[in-house]
């Protein structure tokens, strides 16, 4: 297990330390307060219908060991809850992807990314599987497959020694995004539908989309058996 600390987050986010303790070491991450638990690092990310920077300080009294936003701070959190870590990063998705690849990097292990317009989570079940038989591995849980829900995968990252991930996607552009994060040593393509197609206006940029898991497809990384 490699350990990711508060420095490290501030220098490959090029983020601003607002209080705490820059050496304090993270080890879970989380973007919900419904789900979160003590320790955790909570990110405030802002989406379409909501803004999960509002509930930064419902984070920290829930027990979070900091939070990394890209909102101004409230006056409150830091007169009360200036002991914890409090991170101002300039987009909090960016961030966590960041942060996500860096986690990768400090891992020589094989990842395995899947994709395709149906099959991918049982493809990634069952390499997962037979993975197993082997390593620790890391797989994709439920939807965790798009620009937030993979990083936030890698960032589970402990003893593992395999990874597995699924990869989603609704425009072109987005799995190269994730290929680049996640850095997979092999790439499984389960086929090509039309799903999305509203989207991408044809199959051939379904395709076009689809292919883009080579982007970041490590070549020439040596991994340990």
């Amino acid at each position: 297990m490699f350990n990711l600390t508060v420095k490290d987050i501030i220098e490959v986010c090029n983020a601003k330390l607002i209080c705490g303790d820059i050496n304090t070491i993270i080890n879970n991450f989380s973007k919900d307060t419904r789900t979160i638990l003590p320790n955790d690092m909570y990110i405030g990310i802002k989406g379409e219908n909501f803004d999960g920077n509002v509930f930064c300080k419902k984070a920290l009294e829930l027990g979070a060991i900091g939070c990394i936003t890209d909102a101004g701070i409230d006056a409150s959190i830091l007169e009360n809850y200036n002991s914890k870590i409090i991170i101002q990063v300039e987009n909090s998705i960016t961030a966590l992807q960041k942060i996500a690849n860096y986690k990768r990097n400090l891992y020589n292990i094989p990842v395995v990314a899947i994709t395709g317009s149906v099959g991918k989570t049982s493809t990634k079940d069952i390499i997962a599987s037979v993975v197993s038989k082997k390593y620790k591995v890391l797989k994709t849980e439920g939807n965790l497959n798009n620009q937030i829900g993979l990083p936030l995968t890698i960032l589970k990252l402990q003893d593992h020694t395999a990874m597995v991930v699924e990869m989603g996607m609704g425009h072109l552009g987005e799995i190269s995004n994730l290929s680049k994060i996640a850095e997979p040593n092999l790439a499984v393509i389960t086929n090509i539908g039309t799903s999305h197609i509203g989207n991408l206006g044809s199959r051939e940029n379904i395709l076009k989309a689809k292919l883009e898991i080579l982007d970041g497809l490590s070549k020439e990384r040596k991994i340990n058996n």
